[in-house]
């Protein structure tokens, strides 16, 4: 039976829990305010697959990202929210409550944060779907143990590819690290551990144009010297794709302003194009997304949310 069916209805709903939704579900509870979060599968969203956590402060010993979520989480719902483990399907912001439709029901709020987060961004490529567990993965921690031994590569320049490759490093034989341009977009601090490492290979100005294929499973990849203008084949077990995000706005479907790259259109309290709808996190349309940024859009969210149910009131 849906929350509707029961006459429920409560004053805000938060779609998703990574860090920005259990921290605006908890500052919401905390307000008093009867508050329902809404989780595909579980707690945690990216934070949980973080192997090891080193800029968030007060968490830099021997913490997980999936320990920090599951502690999140529990806080959360020791201050009264309730979890509702289903999807989001569509939703329906014009008229007051708002109304959440569900994979097995419908839901409805007096006010909604959306932290639905992001995923990371596919390169595009013939064979990628396809090959997707057979040596394709968006996750280093998740799946870099099935290599353990071998050759692979990250595609990508930034901080999570930084950090892809370093952790995978320690399990694997080799590492290239193809970086389409000729500088990292990483931090500072991940260049210098990077040049420490003797079996990981940053290669300059180079895309991965082709993904080889044999019995199944990923063998190698065709890549571009940008600079050079060559070609070669790189025998490889498995490719890591570390390129961006690709923002969980889809079930939105028109009914909020997004940004050309389907990024909610938010202020920094969250405030979005529909009165009463509030973003938080990776999301939103920002500059830096990290755990820091999400949980501290979660707490002003929230506080947005409050002072709209109050002033409706």
């Amino acid at each position: 039976m849906s929350a509707e069916d029961q006459g429920k209805i409560y004053d805000v709903a938060v779609i998703g829990a990574g860090p920005a939704g259990l921290t605006a579900a908890m500052y919401c509870a905390r307000a008093g305010l009867h508050t329902a979060l809404i989780e595909s599968i579980s707690a945690g969203g990216q934070l949980a697959q973080t192997e090891h956590l080193e800029n968030y402060p007060g968490f830099n010993q021997s913490t997980s990202g999936y320990e920090l979520s599951q502690i999140m989480h529990e806080q959360a719902e020791s201050f009264g929210v309730e979890t509702i483990y289903d999807e989001v399907t569509s939703v329906y912001f014009d008229a007051q409550p708002k109304r959440l439709n569900m994979a097995f029901g419908t839901l409805v709020a007096r006010a909604v944060i959306v932290a639905t987060g992001a995923r990371p961004a596919k390169i595009g490529l013939p064979r990628e779907d396809e090959l997707k567990g057979a040596g394709v993965s968006y996750c280093a921690t998740c799946d870099g143990n099935f290599f353990r031994g071998k050759d692979v590569c990250i595609i990508g320049g930034g901080d999570t590819a930084a950090a892809d490759a370093i952790y995978l490093s320690r399990i694997c034989r080799k590492v290239f690290l193809f970086v389409r341009r000729d500088v990292l977009r990483a931090t500072a601090i991940y260049h210098e551990r990077l040049k420490a490492l003797p079996n990981v290979e940053i290669v300059w100005n180079t895309i991965v144009e082709e993904i080889l294929e044999s019995d199944g499973m990923v063998s190698g990849v065709k890549v571009l010297d940008k600079k050079m203008g060559t070609r070669q084949v790189i025998p490889l077990s498995a490719i890591f794709v570390a390129i961006g995000t690709t923002p969980n706005t889809e079930f939105l479907a028109g009914s909020i302003e997004l940004d050309m790259h389907g990024y909610i259109v938010a202020d920094e309290m969250g405030k979005t194009s529909v009165p009463g709808v509030f973003a938080a996190g990776d999301v939103r349309t920002k500059v830096l997304r990290q755990v820091s940024t999400g949980v501290g859009d979660g707490a002003n969210a929230a506080d947005a949310a409050a002072e709209y149910l109050l002033q409706l009131a």
